[in-house]
């Protein structure tokens, strides 16, 4: 495909999102139904996809117009590109441009247009003060990909020299002693004998960060009570030897766990929905909650354009629920990790602010923030202990 016929399917994906539609399927059905497109024509228009998508306010704004084509045309414009070889009306290009899409180019781009929803930079603003701007801004870039090494089977270095035969450049990421962050161009990673033989996970430095606050005792009993996918389940098990068991309320969200522990060399018992309670009590806990998401829409950008303040009321309601039966796992003198990827307040500070009103049994030790910014994406955690 062109460069320009790229930018048109592009359009066609983001009128099909603005319309309603989720990205992923969105993306999914066009790549079906277009079989001459490559892996790197489908890659491309998916960057293109998501670029607009985290700055649809900025680009659409000067696109002239909130649609595929004014955000195209607007991104075109706010990075410089080459807006008079893409706009042709050539067979597969879009449309030659109007003259009021001429006349726009006439000015320079406005730069200072917000990518969140008014509401939304409101809670950023209550939540950052005066970060929120840059943390917005952090937010309209593409995320860093990031490696963690497993260092139960090797060191960083060593993965470091072994990806460099296979023509891959990374860079130390100060955040964790794990992380490697990738260049923009790596792929097919999962290829790589290195990945086979359990030697790295994609993971973000943040996230690996968040997991080397955590006191793992030795030999200890440690739950990872919302393990997802259970990434952290197996940064925590290549960091200490101890017994881990990973729960969480979707068995087939948890299910490919077990394959990724085999791989990476770790042993870890795997929950049914509702049975972390017949393994306790543990010397830590791991909620690492639901959330908007919001130190990581970087990723996935659609969502900060859905959600709405009643979805975040409710998603609070659901992670103060969750601390709370997470809390009752865990052994006198032992520890409540309660972690997000977001960077609002009200999911954070203020759900663990209201768990530690209700009782004088806990007591906070710690809790840190992570921003998104070039290195990681934004995460939060608190380290709460039962009282002996």
């Amino acid at each position: 495909m062109t460069p320009a016929a790229r930018y048109q399917a592009a359009i066609e994906i983001l009128d099909r999102i603005l319309e309603g539609g989720s990205a992923e399927k969105a993306l999914t059905n066009w790549a079906r139904a277009s079989r001459f497109a490559g892996s790197k024509d489908r890659a491309a228009i998916r960057d293109i996809v998501f670029d607009g998508l985290r700055r649809r306010n900025s680009a659409a704004h000067n696109g002239g117009a909130l649609s595929g084509r004014g955000i195209v045309l607007g991104l075109l414009r706010l990075d410089a590109g080459p807006v008079a070889e893409i706009f042709t009306g050539d067979r597969h290009a879009p449309a030659a441009l109007s003259d009021g899409e001429t006349a726009l180019l006439m000015n320079p781009p406005e730069e200072t247009i917000l990518d969140l929803p008014d509401w939304l930079y409101a809670a950023f603003e209550r939540s950052l003060g005066s970060e929120a701007s840059s943390v917005e801004r952090a937010l309209r870039a593409r995320a860093p990909t990031t490696l963690r090494t497993n260092l139960a089977k090797t060191t960083r270095e060593k993965l470091q020299e072994g990806l460099a035969a296979h023509g891959i450049a990374t860079t130390v990421n100060p955040v964790s002693p794990s992380a490697l962050t990738l260049g923009a161009e790596a792929r097919n990673l999962t290829a790589l004998p290195e990945f086979q033989d359990g030697h790295f996970e994609l993971q973000d430095a943040g996230s690996q960060a968040l997991v080397d606050r955590l006191p793992l005792p030795k030999g200890g009993r440690i739950l990872d009570y919302c393990a997802g996918g259970g990434g952290k389940t197996l940064a925590m098990a290549a960091r200490q030897s101890a017994h881990y068991f990973a729960h969480d309320i979707s068995a087939s969200r948890l299910a490919p766990l077990k394959e990724r522990a085999e791989r990476a060399g770790v042993r870890v018992k795997l929950l049914a929905p509702g049975a972390a309670g017949g393994q306790g009590p543990y010397d830590l806990v791991l909620c690492d909650a639901p959330c908007t998401g919001s130190g990581a829409w970087r990723r996935s950008p659609e969502a900060k354009w859905k959600l709405s303040e009643a979805d975040l009321q409710r998603t609070c309601a659901l992670q103060a629920s969750i601390l709370q039966e997470a809390s009752a796992l865990v052994k006198k003198g032992g520890v409540l990790a309660y972690a997000t990827c977001s960077v609002l307040e009200e999911e954070n500070e203020g759900i663990v602010s209201a768990f530690l009103s209700k009782t004088g049994e806990w007591s906070l030790l710690q809790q840190e923030h992570w921003k998104p910014n070039t290195t990681s994406d934004g995460f939060y955690i608190a380290l709460i202990t039962l009282k002996a």
